[in-house]
């Protein structure tokens, strides 16, 4: 297998055996969280094609045991070690042998597979993930984290070791197979997809005194929390903004967002003579996943078929930076480059948390990211990110930062 970047297009070879000869071996980093799910999902409508090495859970024994037998994996791994004694007593009896600790999760990341599906969320899925691509394996990317926090050394460490990225999340998965095997050269803008979340028309005060309960209420989407709320503050197409710099090669001023409330076109690529090529699904994750599972092939899955006389219509419109500055700070720190992309990532998790925990408002939420953005780069800590050491690094300091900011922000509540 091998993926590189030429100088204006972007080549794939997998050289794995067809789904009809012989099953796919999957490792899934993740496995208990909404993509995990819905992986799931997929290998129960498609068992002859796929065989489960591992799976990786973080905290919650019983679900990653329920996971485990669901999907018949071999090992079962779970990062906090204490919950080793729970997960080896959940499958006791069975003939899934049982890990846990950081150790544990980056062994089982490194087992035998044809595929590592990367859908920890958070900075926590980097270490696992990139010792995956450091063996050169094949990675169906759903962690936004890798590339956010350390895309460079990220894309440098596949190119270099031979491991074929293959990007899971919706919108950059529209993008993938709407370019195809098109040269980026005769790329002129990628565009990304956003629902607008449940605050689209939502005034500026309405927002900021919104609620974490209502900040959940995705419209179209089903995901974990952190993603949630990233939707509704319309950071996660930030995030994604810069993710799509990092895999497609493509730099700021040609990538751009649009809101789009029906989430049924995921992205599109303008090419220089004019076409627009674009990504049509339902807004079900199943869809991208099936295609990263099954890829270059094609397998069925129960997504129910996308009815474009029923849906009537499909709505788009320029995002509103004022409403949502998230989107703005995300598009700074693209253009800034260097380390800020990994500050503003680490100083959004926490401060998402936060809310979560009803310590701050959700304008607030931003405000203390665009602060944390802004003192660190006043303090000259934005130097470029050469490698996963520095991106954690430079996240640590980031977190230190952000609580520090969020403090002084939860005394004026």
């Amino acid at each position: 297998m091998a993926l590189w970047r030429g100088r204006d297009k972007i080549i794939i070879s997998m050289n794995t055996s067809s789904l009809s000869s012989s099953p796919r071996r999957l490792v899934i980093l993740g496995a208990t969280g909404s993509i995990g799910h819905s992986v799931a999902d997929v290998i129960a409508h498609a068992p002859d094609h796929f065989d489960v090495e591992a799976v990786v859970g973080g905290q919650d024994a019983k679900a990653l045991a329920q996971m485990a037998v669901r999907v018949k994996a071999r090992h079962a791994a779970i990062a906090d070690d204490r919950a080793y004694d729970d997960l080896s007593a959940l499958l006791s009896g069975t003939d899934i042998s049982v890990a846990a600790g950081l150790d544990a999760v980056i062994e089982a990341a490194l087992r035998p597979a044809d595929m590592v599906i990367a859908a920890i969320v958070g900075t926590a899925g980097v270490k696992p993930t990139y010792a995956a691509v450091s063996a050169g394996r094949t990675i169906a990317l759903a962690n936004k984290e890798c590339l956010v926090c350390a895309g460079a050394p990220f894309m440098a460490a596949a190119q270099e070791c031979g491991a074929v990225i293959l990007p899971m999340d919706s919108e950059h998965n529209a993008l993938f197979q709407a370019l195809g095997h098109r040269p980026l050269t005769s790329v002129k803008r990628m565009t990304l997809t956003a629902s607008g979340g449940p605050f689209r028309e939502w005034s500026h005060a309405q927002i900021d005194a919104a609620t974490p309960e209502q900040a959940l209420r995705h419209p179209n989407w089903s995901m974990g929390p952190k993603v949630t709320i990233d939707s509704a503050s319309l950071m996660n197409k930030g995030l994604e903004l810069i993710e799509a710099h990092f895999l497609f090669g493509v730099q700021a001023d040609a990538l751009d967002v649009l809101i789009h409330p029906q989430s049924i076109v995921h992205g599109l690529v303008s090419f220089e003579d004019g076409s627009v090529i674009a990504g049509l699904a339902q807004p079900d994750m199943r869809v991208p996943i099936a295609h990263c599972l099954a890829y270059p092939e094609r397998i069925h899955t129960q997504v129910t078929p996308l009815d474009l006389a029923q849906i009537g219509r499909l709505d788009f419109a320029a995002p509103d930076l004022e409403r949502f500055p998230a989107l703005g700070l995300a598009y700074h720190a693209l253009r800034t480059g260097g380390a800020l992309p990994t500050i503003l990532n680490a100083a959004n998790e926490m401060a998402v948390q936060a809310f979560l925990d009803h310590q701050i408002s959700f304008l607030t939420l931003v405000r203390s990211v665009g602060q944390v953005c802004e003192d660190m780069t006043r303090a000259g800590q934005v130097s470029a990110i050469t490698s996963i050491d520095d991106a954690l690094v430079v996240d640590a300091e980031a977190r230190a930062r952000s609580l520090s900011i969020l403090n002084i922000f939860r005394t004026h509540l």
